[in-house]
């Protein structure tokens, strides 16, 4: 992979993280720099996810297909890592 293929994958991960916070409903009590580690991840794995299961395409543009799995597993993602970091939080009660 090349030193523009990686910027290129970050920046995409950066954006699917966002994209998959602003999907999951409620406040996410997690810093913006796990939101992007799980954006990252969620993208890769979202290519690898489509590629296997046969809607990402080889075509000019934006492949919506794809895009809608990685935002899909950066949104579980999110909600998985905020709830388990907020597990061990004491509601104000």
């Amino acid at each position: 992979m090349t030193v523009t293929g990686i910027i290129t994958a970050l920046i995409v991960g950066l954006i699917v993280g966002a994209l998959g916070r602003l999907v999951v409903p409620g406040r996410q009590n997690i810093s913006i720099v796990l939101t992007m580690v799980v954006g990252v991840i969620a993208a890769l794995l979202g290519t690898v996810l489509a590629n296997a299961i046969g809607i990402a395409t080889d075509t000019p543009g934006v492949d919506w297909g794809e895009l809608l799995v990685q935002v899909l597993l950066a949104a579980v993602g999110v909600a998985l890592v905020a709830g388990l970091s907020g597990r061990g939080r004491r509601s104000a009660l």
